[in-house]
């Protein structure tokens, strides 16, 4: 059996996993990480599902070892701590508890009643690409305002406050940043936030965190905990997908001439596209309470788990030629936005988002091509989310 060290993460192809990852055989591989601790990656899709559908594996930070060296905490403390509400990084019963209190504003039924509006964010920023004189950075014009504009009305969050909190989002979550600045970046965020939430209180809206804090059951510090990660998780996940998709198809002309003529596409391509970019690539990460057996080995109980979603989305046991990109391909199945209780709580959110500004982008833009080769577009390899750091597009 292979055994690595750390994570990989650098891809030689800006739309392939890192190589190293497609020369592994097996689902389950040792793994050593950045701390010296071993441990395991999962490559397997049918491994991947199993550990995220498993309790027996715990999702909090607490004992996990780091896979990069830059997730490792400061100096002095073996675990970061889990701020009140972040309810991504707890287990049931606490997860369930905060969950349970957001899974209808982000039902089919509401996304239904929300497309209209984000219809209009969608043509409202194609009106302002079209007024500006190109090339124009896709990201900063398009990618990244959508997502943040729709996450912003559906907070409650002002539309002048939004470069403030875009911005610190991007340095939190920024690897190539240490650890302290994207510390601090973060108290920033859930400063913020905290003041928002005071706003709120004293006046509310008619807006999701209006509606938390009228409900009650929550305080402020776990109000401003899941204000915190949905206003993170809401727009930097779909920003990267706009972005680095857009690269994807410009360089596949006739993907990308399927997406713009036929309707039909638009569901399948968002699929694709997040089986075949898969840019959560640093886990999801999980720490076994038990032992486990998985894929013929036993895993103990206190080591620490990755699931490399880049590989598991290219498992060709469960997606035939799988390095072939098809916008027309059934996807439905693959883990971008993860499986079990921890399965993206917005992921219908970013599929509507990213269903309409496809398409919409395509047929604005018909002549829509890189304004740099390839090769110069920066990318964002030690993110925490994969992606472009800026795509120069012109008409």
């Amino acid at each position: 059996m292979e055994t690595l060290d750390t994570l990989p993460v650098e891809r030689e192809d800006p739309f392939q996993p890192p190589a190293v990852l497609k020369e592994l055989h097996g689902a389950l591989h040792r793994m050593t990480y950045a701390d010296g601790r071993p441990g395991w990656l999962v490559t397997g899709y049918a491994e991947a599902r199993a550990v995220l559908d498993d309790p027996r594996f715990s999702n909090t930070s607490q004992g996990a070892a780091p896979p990069i060296k830059e997730l490792a905490p400061p100096e002095g403390l073996t675990d970061l701590v889990v701020p009140p509400g972040f309810f991504l990084a707890m287990d049931d019963p606490e997860h369930s508890r905060y969950r349970r209190l957001l899974t209808g504003h982000f039902s089919m039924r509401k996304m239904r009643s929300l497309e209209p509006r984000i219809q209009e964010i969608i043509d409202g920023r194609l009106d302002e690409m079209a007024r500006a004189e190109a090339p124009v950075d896709l990201v900063r014009a398009f990618a990244l305002p959508v997502p943040s504009l729709v996450i912003c009305e559906l907070l409650g969050v002002p539309y002048g406050e939004r470069a403030r909190f875009q911005e610190t989002t991007a340095q939190a979550v920024n690897l190539d940043n240490s650890i302290e600045q994207r510390g601090a970046a973060g108290a920033e965020l859930m400063g913020y936030l905290s003041e928002l939430v005071g706003r709120k209180r004293a006046e509310p809206g008619q807006d999701l965190l209006s509606e938390l804090v009228t409900g009650g059951e929550l305080d402020h510090e776990e109000l401003t905990g899941v204000a915190t990660l949905l206003l993170t998780a809401g727009h930097e996940t779909t920003a990267n997908m706009l972005g680095l998709g857009t690269f994807l198809l410009l360089c596949r002309p006739e993907q990308a001439e399927l997406v713009r003529t036929d309707p039909g596409v638009a569901g399948t391509a968002v699929e694709e596209l997040m089986r075949y970019l898969s840019i959560i690539h640093i886990g999801p990460i999980r720490v076994a309470r038990s032992d486990v057996p998985l894929a013929g080995q036993t895993i103990k109980a206190g080591e620490t788990v990755t699931i490399s979603l880049p590989a598991v989305n290219r498992d060709p046991s469960r997606f035939p030629d799988p390095d072939r990109f098809d916008v027309t391909r059934d996807a439905g199945q693959q883990l971008g936005f993860s499986h079990g209780i921890h399965q993206c709580l917005g992921q219908q959110l970013a599929r509507l988002e990213m269903r309409l500004a496809f398409p919409a982008l395509l047929r604005r833009f018909p002549g829509l091509r890189l304004a740099v080769p390839a090769g110069e577009v920066p990318l964002r390899p030690r993110g925490t989310i994969y992606g472009v750091a800026a795509l120069p597009v012109t008409w």
